[in-house]
Parts: structure tokens; C-alpha cells; sequence
């Protein structure tokens, strides 16, 4: 068995010790502590594990609720390119406007977007972004080493915001005419610039034709059996 724990001061009753006070002082050795400190006793400082506050909360909570923009920590994984999509590769438009479409592969934006084009000249694709889970890449290749499109990335298409003018009382209830986008002239000359190195790599009058047909599936034929 454990032995039991003797106090230096036992309680004659509750509350009223065998010793006295100064008693206890000399029987403890406080006297010696104090004076190897010079007649005190020593402190010892407390770890500070928080920071003080550098001001004061407020008293009083603003009525309406104030906005606070939420902080995303997520960040973006760059998206993985297909093994089948390579510079050069032949694809296949499934979805949008140009549905159908054969375009070429010229190289994959930041954003994870495919730039494409047609080349304008033989199909009317022009220079696009495609996302490639709306393509099929085919066996067809093309050489694209000589093609320049550095300067194109996601800016290159960023639309520019108009700036709204105010309207007087005659032309607020006058129909505004429908402006058709006009394409700037920088944009028509890479598109030129793009498909002129463009052609040159297409030999051959069967590969012109190939890209300026579309793509359509007849009766009887299974897509899971077609190889592109």
C-alpha cells in the first residue's frame, strides 16, 4: 500500500493548523530563500502566448451587415493535356458554332483551352479556343513548326468593355441601331499571317480537302467503331 502523505502543518480542527505562521516561515526555510536573494523572493516571468491587443474592440456592432469578399485558397491545377492532342493534331469541333468543323492544333493556353484554327482560308475557322473535351483528335498531323502564335494567349480574346454614354430625354425612347462587331485590323492580319504558314505545311490536295469538309455521321455507321 501507498503510504500516506504527511502535511508539515496538521489541522488541530478544520481550519486551525498545529503551527503558527511564523512557524511555518522558519520550519519551511523561507528565511534561507530570501536571503540567498537578497531578503525577496524570487519572481519568475510569465510566458506571454498571445499578443496583446493594439486596440480595443468596439462597443458597439454596426447595424447592417457589412460584406466581406471570401478568401479562396484553392489553387487551380493546371489542366492536363490529352496524350492524343499534339501540336499539329487534326481535330474535330462536337460542339458550338462550328460543329463539324476539322481544325488544327496549335498549342494550349494557361486557362487550359485549345487554340485552334481552321485555317480560315479553307474551312472559315478562324483563330478560336476549344475546350478539348468538345474535340476528337484524329491520326492526321500537321507540321506547325513554322507557325509563329506566341503573341495569342487568353487576352488575346478578352472582349472590350464599352463605355456606357448617357442618354437625353429625345434618345431615350429612340431604338438604338444594331452595331455589328467590326474585327480589328490587328486580329484579320495575325489570322492572315497564321494561315499563310499554315497552307504551306498543308501538301497535297487530299489534306485541303479533308479539312474543308465537315464531319457528319451517316446511317449504319458506329462511332464506337470508327477510327479517326
Amino acid at each position: 500500500m501507498a503510504a500516506k502523505k504527511t502535511t508539515r502543518n496538521p489541522d488541530l480542527i478544520r481550519g486551525v493548523g498545529k503551527y503558527s505562521r511564523s512557524k511555518m516561515y522558519h520550519k519551511k526555510g523561507l528565511w534561507a530563500i530570501k536571503k540567498v536573494n537578497g531578503g525577496k523572493f524570487p519572481t519568475h516571468q510569465k510566458k506571454i502566448t498571445s499578443t496583446p491587443p493594439t486596440s480595443k474592440p468596439p462597443k458597439f456592432y454596426p447595424a447592417d451587415d457589412v460584406a466581406k469578399p471570401l478568401v479562396n485558397k484553392h489553387k487551380p491545377k493546371p489542366t492536363k493535356l490529352r496524350a492524343s492532342i499534339l501540336p499539329g493534331t487534326v481535330l474535330i469541333i462536337l460542339a458550338g458554332r462550328f460543329k463539324g468543323k476539322r481544325v488544327v492544333f496549335l498549342k494550349q493556353l494557361k486557362s487550359g483551352l485549345l487554340l485552334v484554327t481552321g485555317p480560315f482560308k479553307l474551312n472559315g475557322v478562324p483563330l478560336r479556343r476549344v475546350n478539348q473535351a468538345y474535340v476528337i483528335a484524329t491520326s492526321t498531323k500537321v507540321d506547325v513548326s513554322g507557325v509563329n502564335a506566341e503573341k495569342i494567349d487568353d487576352k488575346y480574346f478578352a472582349k472590350q468593355a464599352e463605355k456606357k454614354q448617357k442618354k437625353g430625354e429625345g434618345e431615350f425612347f429612340e431604338e438604338k441601331k444594331e452595331e455589328k462587331n467590326v474585327l480589328p485590323q490587328e486580329k484579320k492580319d495575325d489570322q492572315k499571317a497564321v494561315d499563310a504558314a499554315l497552307i504551306k505545311a498543308i501538301e497535297g490536295p487530299d489534306l485541303k480537302d479533308y479539312l474543308s469538309a465537315r464531319f457528319s455521321l451517316k446511317s449504319g455507321m458506329k462511332p464506337h467503331e470508327l477510327v479517326f
